[in-house]
Formats: C-alpha cells, sequence, structure tokens
C-alpha cells in the first residue's frame, strides 16, 4: 500500500488553520496599512469656506450652493401683492405671521400687456380683475390685497392710467420711492443671521438699489438695467455704480443678496432644482446677447469690483413688495 504524504495524514482541522494563518496576517497588515479603507482623504486645500453662517460653499462643476433655510410662519395670514413695475406685472401671494417669519405661496413674474401697446384701458382693468381673482381663490381675503407702484414704473406715463383704474376699483394705490425701495427689499430679502456682514441689490429695468444696515438701514439709487434708453454709456454707468458700491462698510461686503430681473436670468442658468437661493457665478462668466441683461452684467461687475464680495446670492422668492408687507406689521 502507497504511504500517505504528511499533509495527507493531517485532519481538516488543522490543515484549515495552517491555510487561514498567513491569509488573516495578510489582511492584518491591509487593514493596519489602510489598504482596504474606503474612507477618501479630503485635501484641505480643495475646500473653500466664508466667514459667514452657513455660507455658500462650492458644488459640482462651477455651481455652488447657499445653506440658509428662513423659518416658517407660525399661525400666519396669507396676504397678496401686486407690483406695478417699469416692464410689467409681478404678484405675490404669502404667508406671514406677526414675527414677519414669511414663505411664498405663489408667484407670477413679467406680466407685461400694459405696456406692449396691446391693451386698452378695459384690458388693463380686466387684467387686474384676474390678479385679484388668482389671489381670492388662493384665500386672500380681500382687505390683505395692495398694490404697489414702483419708482421706475412711476416714470411710465401708462402707470398713470393704471393707477386711475385700480382707484375706480376701490383699491389704495401704494407709490414708492427708489430709496424706500431699497429698504423694503432688504426688509423682505436679508436674513437676520446675515445683517452684520451683508448688503442688499435690486436690480430692476427703472433703477438699481443698494441697501445695508449701519444702525438704520441705509439706501443708494444708481441705474437700472434698462439704463442704455436713457443713452447712458456702459463706462458711466459701471463708474457711477461701483462709486456708490464703495460706500458699502468693509464689514458687510461677505455677502450679497441680490434680487431683480437680470439677477433672476443670470440665475436660471445655474439653479439646482428648485433651491430658494442661488449663487450667481462671476459676472466675466455670463456671455449676455439680450443689451438688458449685458447692461445688467455691468451692473452687477461694477457691484462687484466696488466690494470684492464674491457671493451673490439670488433669492427667487423675495420682492420689495413682499418687504412692503411686511412693512404693514405692527
Amino acid at each position: 500500500m502507497e504511504e500517505k504524504s504528511t499533509w495527507a495524514r493531517l485532519r481538516w482541522p488543522i490543515k484549515a488553520l495552517i491555510i487561514a494563518v498567513p491569509i488573516l496576517a495578510i489582511g492584518y497588515w491591509a487593514m493596519q496599512s489602510g489598504k482596504f479603507d474606503t474612507t477618501p482623504t479630503v485635501n484641505k486645500a480643495d475646500t473653500t469656506s466664508f466667514n459667514a453662517p452657513d455660507a455658500a460653499t462650492p458644488t459640482s462643476g462651477s455651481a455652488r450652493s447657499f445653506n440658509y433655510q428662513p423659518e416658517k410662519p407660525v399661525d400666519g395670514e396669507y396676504n397678496g401683492v401686486v407690483e406695478v413695475g417699469a416692464s410689467g406685472f409681478n404678484s405675490f401671494v404669502v404667508n406671514m405671521d406677526k414675527e414677519n417669519r414669511w414663505e411664498i405661496i405663489s408667484k407670477d413674474f413679467g406680466k407685461s400687456f400694459a405696456y406692449e401697446g396691446l391693451a386698452n384701458t378695459e384690458d388693463i382693468r380686466k387684467g387686474l380683475k384676474d390678479y385679484i381673482g388668482m389671489m381670492l381663490d388662493k384665500g386672500v381675503k380681500s382687505k390683505n390685497i395692495h398694490f404697489v407702484i414702483s419708482s421706475g414704473a412711476q416714470k411710465e406715463p401708462k402707470t398713470t392710467v393704471i393707477s386711475s383704474e385700480l382707484r375706480k376699483m376701490g383699491f389704495v394705490v401704494n407709490l414708492v420711492t427708489a430709496e424706500q425701495e431699497g429698504k423694503l427689499a432688504l426688509k423682505s430679502v436679508l436674513p437676520k443671521a446675515y445683517e452684520e456682514n451683508s448688503f442688499v441689490v435690486d436690480i430692476g429695468s427703472g433703477n438699481t438699489k443698494i441697501s445695508w444696515i449701519d444702525g438704520d438701514t441705509k439706501s443708494e439709487e444708481a441705474p437700472g438695467a434698462k439704463y442704455y434708453e436713457k443713452d447712458l454709456k456702459d463706462d458711466a454707468v459701471y463708474a457711477e455704480v461701483k462709486k456708490l458700491g464703495e460706500k458699502i462698510p468693509a464689514a458687510k461686503r461677505e455677502v450679497c443678496f441680490i434680487i431683480g430681473g437680470v439677477p433672476f436670468e443670470l440665475a436660471s442658468q445655474t439653479r439646482q432644482g428648485e433651491e430658494r437661493f442661488t449663487v450667481l457665478n462671476d459676472p466675466s462668466s455670463y456671455k449676455a446677447e439680450k443689451i438688458k441683461t449685458k447692461s445688467g452684467v455691468n451692473i452687477y461687475k461694477a457691484l462687484k469690483d466696488a466690494t470684492n464680495c464674491d457671493t451673490f446670492v439670488f433669492d427667487w422668492d423675495a420682492n420689495f413688495t413682499i418687504g412692503f408687507l411686511l412693512s404693514l406689521n405692527k
């Protein structure tokens, strides 16, 4: 009979032990050396931070997010406001409480039928009734519906007709100055957590409002995105806006909350879904074809150059007319 080898004569438990020992030794070495570590090492040089609460952080590509969530209203009431602007109508329904916490319920931008030569007095009246009916359908009481005519729109002859029709319908028409607009924009868009290090810009068609808090609310007016209609040149507007931007205290320049028609267009290019806040790219990255957009980017660039602020945050819900509603709270 053939003699069995030493390995063959060993029982299987002993064989398994002999096989397992080197495997376990190799595994222990690999774990100690980090070969099996699934957590990637983060290079601190690849991260970005800002000296502001929950400020913008880089996301995929050139897009950046703004990690701030406003407080929700408690036991709020629905209010509606229609802005008669220099380029058309904007309307908002908001839920707001006594502490000025608010959230948007509905918004409608850019209805411009009254400015395109397509409407007569009756059409304007019908359009305004449609706005009012929409707000009533959403649960806004008639006493909580307000109309505001912006400072830029007050320079348009057609707004006189609109004001007249509103008054005939029994509504109060609120006229606001550019300085008031800046302060009202700040009231709606600037979170309390950012009052000490941020400023607000509203680039409208008729004018641009720059505001910040320094004891009380400060506000400056500059040309709007349609300055070309007044034969103003890009260089002259850039210089004027830059000079006004330099008035903003250095401590208030970490974040800019920006609203208005042109910022809306710019934010639309990088919005990541339905977020409330979108961080704009550097003004040099925008290649505008429309003259109004190009002019608005010129204003944006002047503000960036004046303040060296690199975090311009567009708020998709805020508007100076919402600030008007908030100002009604006693």
